[in-house]
């Protein structure tokens, strides 16, 4: 694939883009490698890889939840246009990789943990032997991970699990607890846990939390994702072009399991010793911005080279998808990104 890559601080912006994803973009995309690999319990798990000819350093993307790489086009344009090769990978239950319950709009994980053996297990076999094509330095098989809210708790415990694995990390909008809102967390807790149970003895599928449903997308003035309109508006095209990759709300069951990853992720914070940077999206209502500040203070306790100045690098009042956001909070959180993977590449 040859692509002419862009000077760095030179990114895709909004200006023209809807023609530019049907052009550049779409060329781009179409010379990408596109398959999949069997997960933990033999679960379909698909993935996309974007590599240059020439020795390159990789971005692996984990992505958030109800997410596709499908929607990560201009990204990965972007990323491969600053000279890295990029892998995109699908978690299990959601995007194009197999769904785990019968009614394939509920979002459910049977362990949280999942998503990082399957993450894993894509890092070895498919982006490690991949790069070794070109390279047989071991230090170029490492890749960085951006990742970005539910992906950011993935890659947490990834990190965990697996220490000596990546290179480092940028979290965007992490999720390293869910927003209860007004709720507090221990009546949010009692909850989960009580209707978690409950659907075990009565249901013989996991079911929605309440007031959660199937797919469906917010108009673009009463969204909490992104301030950007041609962003917003050609991800939710590629949803409804592609039903396939559409997910509903969250099952009591995934719920239950996102409180246990954070539980986790607190308990072996010593294990993180790649250097890992927090992005923090400054008006944030999907995931807990508190909970990203303890993770940065307690963090950098146990090792300085995350979190600089023991905090997230806030992006001010941008909404929670950083990376579709309108170019003056996305390019700043690009290039800060760029920079950090440029600082501890090989």
């Amino acid at each position: 694939m040859t692509v002419t890559q862009m000077n760095f601080d030179e990114y895709s912006n909004e200006t023209g883009l809807t023609l530019r994803l049907s052009t550049d973009i779409e060329a781009f995309w179409q010379k990408g490698v596109f398959s999949s690999f069997s997960g933990i319990d033999q679960i379909r798990i698909n993935y996309a890889l974007f590599m240059h000819h020439q020795i390159q350093e990789s971005i692996v993307l984990v992505t958030g939840r109800t997410e596709s790489y499908l929607k990560y086009q201009e990204l990965a344009f972007d990323l491969y246009q600053q000279g890295f090769n990029v892998f995109i990978i699908d978690h299990r239950g959601q995007g194009l990789s197999q769904r785990l319950l019968k009614d394939n709009q509920k979002g459910y994980v049977k362990n949280f943990d999942d998503y990082a053996h399957d993450l894993k297990h894509f890092i070895d076999e498919v982006v490690a032997k991949t790069t070794l094509k070109n390279s047989t330095d071991d230090i170029l098989t490492k890749p960085h991970l951006l990742a970005h809210s539910m992906g950011g708790a993935v890659a947490v415990r990834l990190m965990q699990l697996y220490p000596a694995l990546v290179k480092s990390a940028v979290l965007t909008s992490p999720m390293i607890a869910v927003n209860n809102g007004n709720i507090p967390n221990w009546l949010g807790k009692a909850i989960i846990y009580l209707g978690d149970k409950l659907n075990a003895w009565f249901s013989e599928e996991a079911n929605y939390f309440m007031g959660q449903t199937g797919y469906n997308n917010p108009p673009f003035a009463e969204n909490e994702l992104c301030q950007s309109e041609v962003r917003y508006q050609s991800f939710v095209d590629i949803y409804n072009k592609n039903s396939e990759i559409q997910l509903g709300g969250v099952t009591t069951h995934w719920l239950k399991e996102a409180i246990i990853a954070n539980k986790n992720i607190f308990a072996n914070l010593h294990k993180l010793t790649v250097p890992i940077l927090v992005m923090q999206s400054g008006i944030d209502t999907i995931v807990s911005n508190e909970a990203q500040n303890i993770f940065c203070q307690q963090l950098h306790q146990h090792n300085p080279a995350c979190c600089p100045q023991d905090k997230p690098f806030t992006i001010n009042d941008a909404f929670h998808e950083l990376m579709f956001e309108k170019d003056q909070y996305r390019s700043p959180a690009l290039k800060k990104a760029l920079g950090w993977f440029r600082e501890y590449s090989a």
